[in-house]
């Protein structure tokens, strides 16, 4: 959307220098008239070359490919194996994995191309269709987001719906991934070849889709809120009213502790509220954190070339390659920010890269008692089963057992 790819070049009454890097860049300039060598400033007009900023992007580009490739890859092998993960999560997880593997193997490569190619050589249709799924994988990724951050605030603040959970997952996945469809799809009509009349040169832009400036300014604004702002509010108020139920539940709970003489279980001298309350606050700041670092700083230049479009000829053209890669690590983060706060989805992990614990049988050494000792991979799961995120326990529901394997719901 804001990348330059994503942005038309309008010819209008524009020198050699802004042309030539409209047509480079993509990005929006105040040119109006066709493109011919009259306009570009006569015969002395040289083709565009291969820049090393570009060689640096498409380096980077091919890196985060691979890395992209194979973590997803991972993910959705992982997380279809783990018996252990909620139903519920399972479907987000691999939604989200399965956005990010998409742009990986389809849209990286085909941008990678693009940039070594300097100017469109894949004809019309693949033209619109590369702009498509772009814009399809972006949006998906941020959808799915949105569903998952709605999804954990729905697991906190009504946990007796825990049932319903896999249904209204399923919907929401449903509505996001429709949604992101029918906000591509104007890609498919306003990409467009645009040809040099005098010389060699072949673009994919939306020259010719909008007859004034305002119109693709106000596209380039809502996709701006569909794939960022959006996003960003419902995740802050998702995860705010989750960390505000779990402090007011443990405020709840110390109170409870004061007054009454039943003993609360406890493991290892740790409360498990206030582990699973951490294990929480670390997620949803790393969440949050790694969308906006990755996203911000694309978004706020994409902003400022269109409001500022004179900016285009002093910025360095690094700038906005390097942005556009710092945005696309966001699909290399999210494997590992959405998996490796699980314990049973990291052991499905190291299963799918062919790492094996050695001594799963294990001794335990001298005067070592068995309750003692390194927590099994079914123990993990039991405190991870007692996270938020698989639904509130009050005071009442957690009572003295003899085993922690033998915990269960006190009716």
């Amino acid at each position: 959307m804001f990348e330059p790819r994503f942005i038309s070049s309008l010819f209008q009454n524009c020198n050699k220098l802004e042309m030539v890097l409209c047509l480079i860049t993509r990005v929006p300039c105040r040119c109006r008239c066709p493109v011919t060598s009259r306009c570009l400033g006569g015969p002395e007009w040289a083709e565009p070359r291969f820049t090393l900023a570009a060689q640096c992007r498409v380096v980077a580009t091919l890196l985060l490919c691979v890395v992209a490739s194979l973590s997803n890859s991972c993910v959705l092998v992982s997380v279809w194996r783990a018996r252990g993960l909620a139903s519920h999560l399972r479907p987000l997880l691999l939604s989200l994995a399965g956005a990010h593997l998409m742009g990986a193997l389809l849209v990286m490569p085909m941008d990678a191309a693009w940039n070594v190619t300097v100017q469109w050589r894949g004809g019309a249709v693949l033209c619109k269709v590369l702009c498509f799924l772009k814009l399809l994988c972006m949006h998906a990724s941020a959808h799915v987001v949105i569903v998952i951050s709605l999804d954990r605030q729905h697991a906190i603040l009504r946990p007796l719906h825990a049932l319903n959970a896999h249904q209204r997952n399923r919907r929401m996945l449903a509505t996001a991934w429709a949604l992101s469809v029918v906000l591509a799809t104007p890609q498919l009509f306003i990409f467009r070849l645009s040809k040099a009349e005098d010389v060699d040169f072949t673009q994919c832009a939306t020259h010719g889709s909008f007859s004034q400036r305002w119109q693709e300014t106000l596209y380039n604004m809502f996709h701006f809120s569909t794939l960022y702002v959006c996003p960003l509010v419902v995740m802050v108020w998702c995860y705010s009213c989750i960390l505000l139920q779990i402090q007011r539940q443990a405020t709840v709970q110390k109170g409870t502790e004061n007054s009454s003489s039943t003993p609360v279980l406890r493991r290892s001298g740790t409360d498990i509220i206030p582990k699973a309350r951490m294990k929480t606050v670390k997620m949803s700041v790393v969440i949050v954190l790694s969308f906006v670092v990755c996203w911000t700083p694309y978004y706020l230049l994409g902003l400022w070339y269109w409001f500022q479009p004179e900016v285009l000829r002093y910025t360095p053209e690094y700038v906005h390659h390097g942005l556009f890669v710092f945005g696309n690590l966001n699909s290399c983060l999210d494997p590992l920010i959405y998996g490796f706060y699980s314990p049973s989805f990291r052991a499905g992990l190291r299963q799918c890269c062919g790492r094996r614990q050695s001594g799963a049988t294990g001794t335990r050494g001298l005067g070592q008692s068995p309750g003692r000792g390194k927590k099994s991979p079914r123990d993990e799961h039991e405190l991870e089963s007692m996270s938020p995120e698989h639904g509130s326990w009050s005071d009442e529901q957690l009572r003295l057992s003899p085993e922690p394997r033998n915990l269960k719901r006190v009716q």
